[in-house]
């Protein structure tokens, strides 16, 4: 070849390349990919999030998060964004990845008990597509991956398999549009959808609606209702296919939007009506919606109810197939139950009793509203004595429960959504007529009716129900606790261990309502359902958990009573937030769990003395008054022997409990208002020499219990600079008492060793000077931390475990720290001069936070480790301290304070 017409093939691709390269830029890929186009249209529920670090806020706010990282599906996703973190060598590289994008998450039918999820997420920048291919590599280089790709319909895909087990991904990117599923045949069927560009997308009927313009939105869900019954088939028993289909269809699609506040979650949008001919929405079709009314005759043991408001009942049997020539008895009485259908209007319902255990059939009702209960009355003796039925009846209070008769006689009334009585019974309550499934159900109905208890007389109930839309046309209402054994009968058998593994999400929130609102214009085209779904949790108890302000994280818990003191934190293993004990100004003492709820209270005659200590291995609490002292099991139950009374001159100021010592009884040591030491047993024995132990002066701080050698050394500081140990018999060991030269105000840091000699206590005294001591006796180090004047007050301040230390010097109105050399940390000037708590926070490698209260305005200062005042602005808090913990896995400070009635916590990243 010429060189000639070599250079004119070289000119020619490359102005080819250049040519597809700006066709490519000024055609495709300025046209933006519909990521809706990319959902496979046989999808059950698609749902869209956006901002995700808001979004998981709003999950641990409304108690979901610890609940939803139990469940062993999303364990297994946090389990791989783990691998994924450590294979990119970062720490949520996968969550910051997310941050704000579109990601759409649909749910699909993909076989006979089987469902899957396919994750569309974007890809926005150069980087972004980087760091993919840099984790798809990782996975091809570590030997217990096994990475393939593939060509299917002009699509690349690759999967990412673990050797072992062969489970894995399959991953397409289209357009930088990433494609994710662990079943490989969704992938697929993406690829064969985009072979066709002009089909209509699953929300071509909602294109036009975007709730994130809305405020507050954390996720919009569409959900096509006509493979509902197909999605719930993969769980549930198939006989119950029939009923799933009839109630679902009122709608064919449905669009809403998802809010998370406090204790409910609710769901608003719209759904397309179901256009089939002969579906519930048909047969409803112009009817009139309905309050429910009928809270006055539902018992509490209700676990489903579905609730239908309409005009005239007979318009559900509308299309009721003609009498079959083997019906003898339709035949005889097929005018009296037309006579009576006409009376039931305006509202009926199915309902679902609760069951002691999933072996027994669920007691079944149907509820209807008559405006003329005495001719009822008359048409169903006249329907008994036509059928031959017995004409006796069983009084159950002030009722009468009759036999029918007529077999699936509400069905026959009804329509088929009421079949399933194959010899109903019946009974008359007020206006309505209530048909049992079988005579147990409608007996134990009548007797909870007759006691009253009913939704109508239960708060929990009504405040439910304020919740829910005034008038609907169909609403399902469900209680996940009285639905429990419900849901377990109803199950296929391998889904139960599931639902048993998820128990406590299941039931996070035990009110549910669905309701379906049909617009006033409802024979116009394009007239819509309005959708209202909302997931409660009754506010009960002494505290009700509510989110923070938007521009917060954390958690409130809201008491009925203003708090008195300060939270103390409780370790709880295995999880990453601490318990908190706190209590009112009721003097009633409340146990928080991790899950920022009430798990059990108790009433105390005063005010907690010093800080309820926990007892090893979390097996209870010890608190004190000012004359009793309560034992406490980890569940809340009193321990026994407990509480001891202290004697009437005893007024506690300071409550001490001995150090964990072998096999040593824990021994309690009680300061009195006189100056007085008591010490008993955890079964209110005292000790010898302790009946009192009486001092000179008065306390500076509680006395510091310490165990040295297997012997209890008790040093007591005074406020005259005098320093005090007793052994436990109540002598003092050789070399005390000591002067530490000056008055003293607070207590020390112990340090202790093998020996006594070996065991050291620091203090600092009211003229700046640190004072270290043995406990033989000898002072070893004494050193000025900082200058004094008659109005200065020093104070020695420990970390939360006693291991390090900070002095505090206050002098009116300006607070200074100090570290143990006498080099200033910090100073601050404030407004008033009422004593100033400071706090010490060491959770070690550079994370020291400092903690400064001024009382009089409520408000706590939070410095880190460079001084650095947390936050730009002091944090509202009427408590005199506030509760620190530290959380290393998520590199988390959860901040627990008080302000009024509620209890706050805040979670903090601190540099």
């Amino acid at each position: 070849m010429s060189q000639r017409v070599l250079v004119f093939f070289t000119a020619l691709l490359v102005f080819t390349a250049l040519g597809s390269y700006v066709y490519y830029r000024r055609t495709v890929a300025r046209v933006p990919v519909d990521p809706w186009a990319l959902v496979p249209d046989d999808a059950v529920l698609v749902a869209v999030t956006r901002d995700h670090p808001t979004l998981v806020r709003h999950l641990k706010e409304t108690q979901l998060w610890d609940n939803l990282t139990a469940v062993r599906y999303f364990q297994q996703v946090e389990d791989n964004l783990a691998l994924a973190d450590s294979l990119a060598g970062g720490r949520n590289v996968v969550l910051r990845f997310l941050g704000r994008k579109q990601v759409l998450t649909s749910l699909h039918v993909t076989g006979p008990g089987r469902f899957d999820v396919l994750f569309q997420v974007p890809i926005s920048s150069v980087r972004q597509y980087r760091q993919i291919r840099g984790l798809l590599e990782a996975f091809e280089r570590d030997p217990r991956y096994l990475v393939t790709t593939r060509d299917y319909h002009d699509q690349q895909l690759t999967r990412v398999r673990v050797r072992q087990t062969g489970e894995g991904l399959t991953v397409m990117n289209y357009r930088n549009h990433l494609l994710l599923s662990a079943s490989p045949k969704l992938v697929e069927d993406v690829a064969r959808r985009l072979e066709h560009p002009e089909q209509p997308t699953v929300i071509a009927q909602f294109q036009s609606t975007d709730f994130f313009r809305l405020k507050d939105v954390d996720a919009t869900v569409l959900l096509n209702q006509q493979r509902l019954p197909q999605f719930l088939g993969v769980f549930f028993r198939a006989e119950l296919g029939a009923d799933l289909t009839e109630a679902a269809g009122l709608a064919s699609k449905e669009m809403v939007q998802m809010k998370l506040a406090g204790n409910k979650i609710v769901l608003n949008g719209f759904a397309n009506p179901e256009p089939a001919r002969g579906s519930l929405h048909q047969r409803l079709r112009g009817q009139p919606s309905q309050r429910l009314h009928m809270a006055e005759v539902l018992p509490l043991r209700t676990a489903l109810l579905v609730h239908l408001g309409l005009g005239q009942a007979t318009a559900l049997r509308a299309n009721r197939p003609a009498v079959a020539p083997t019906d003898l008895i339709g035949a005889l009485t097929g005018g009296l139950i037309d006579s009576i259908a006409v009376q039931l209007r305006q509202e009926v319902a199915l309902c679902y009793l609760a069951t002691p255990t999933a072996r027994v059939r669920p007691g079944k009702l149907a509820v209807a509203w008559c405006a003329d209960p005495t001719r009822v009355g008359i048409l169903l003796g006249k329907l008994r004595r036509a059928t031959g039925a017995s004409p006796s009846f069983e009084k159950v209070g002030p009722y009468q429960l009759h036999q029918t008769g007529t077999p699936e006689l509400p069905q026959r009334l009804l329509g088929s959504l009421f079949e399933g009585f194959p010899q109903p019974v019946v009974a008359q309550v007020g206006n309505y007529v209530v048909f049992g499934a079988d005579v147990n159900a409608l007996r134990q109905y009548l007797l909870d009716v007759a006691a009253g208890e009913v939704w109508s007389r239960s708060p929990t109930q009504v405040a439910f129900l304020q919740d829910t839309q005034p008038l609907a046309r169909l609403s399902v209402l469900l209680d996940t606790r009285n639905a429990w054994n419900l849901l377990l009968r109803g199950l296929q058998e391998e889904r139960r261990a599931g639902l048993l593994r998820n128990e406590t999400l299941f039931k996070r929130f035990p009110q549910v309502a669905l309701q379906w609102v049909p617009a006033t214009n409802e024979s116009e085209a394009g007239a819509q359902y309005f959708t209202h779904l909302v997931l409660r949790h009754p506010a009960v108890g002494p505290a009700i958990a509510s989110p923070q302000t938007p521009n917060s994280t954390g958690g409130v818990l809201a008491f009925k009573t203003p708090l008195l003191g300060a939270p103390t934190l409780v370790p709880v293993s295995g999880t990453r937030l601490p318990g908190v004990l706190v209590q009112d100004t009721a003097f009633v003492l409340h146990y928080v769990t991790p899950d920022n709820a009430v798990a059990w209270s108790d009433t105390l005659p005063g005010p907690v003395v010093g800080a309820p200590y926990r007892l090893p291995g979390g097996t209870g609490y010890l608190v004190a008054t000012n004359n009793q002292v309560f034992g406490y099991t980890g569940q809340g139950q009193r321990r026994p022997n407990f509480p001891l009374n202290l004697p009437d001159t005893v007024l506690a100021t300071s409550f001490t409990v001995s150090p964990v010592e072998g096999r040593q009884a824990t021994r309690l040591l009680i300061a009195g208002g006189s100056g007085n030491l008591f010490l008993y047993d955890t079964q209110g024995r005292s000790y010898p020499g302790w009946q009192p132990r009486q001092l000179e002066f008065r306390l500076a701080a509680p006395p510091h219990y310490l165990s040295v050698g297997g012997r209890d050394v008790i040093v007591v500081l005074l406020e005259n600079g005098y320093v005090y140990a007793y052994d436990q018999a109540g002598g003092v060991y050789p070399g005390f008492p000591i002067s530490m030269g000056a008055r003293l105000q607070g207590g020390g840091l112990a340090e202790t060793g093998p020996t006594l000699r070996r065991s050291r206590v620091t203090v600092v005294t009211q003229h700046g000077e640190r004072v270290t001591f043995n406990l033989s006796g000898d002072v070893v180090a004494r050193n000025r931390v900082g200058t004094w004047s008659r109005t200065s007050t020093f104070r020695l301040v420990p970390d939360q475990q006693n291991r390090s230390y900070v002095v505090a010097r206050e002098d009116g109105g300006r607070l200074t720290l100090f570290s143990p050399a006498g080099k200033q940390l910090l100073a601050q000037t404030f407004v008033t001069s009422a004593p100033k708590p400071v706090q010490f926070f060491d959770f070690g490698s550079g994370r020291q936070v400092y903690v400064l209260t001024e009382t009089g305005p409520g408000k706590s200062y939070l410095y880190d480790a460079s001084f650095r005042l947390v936050g730009g602005q002091p944090f509202d808090n009427t408590a005199p301290s506030v509760g620190l913990g530290y959380d290393a896995s998520a590199a988390t400070y959860y901040l627990f304070r008080v302000v009024g009635a509620d209890l706050r916590r805040t979670d903090l990243k601190l540099n």
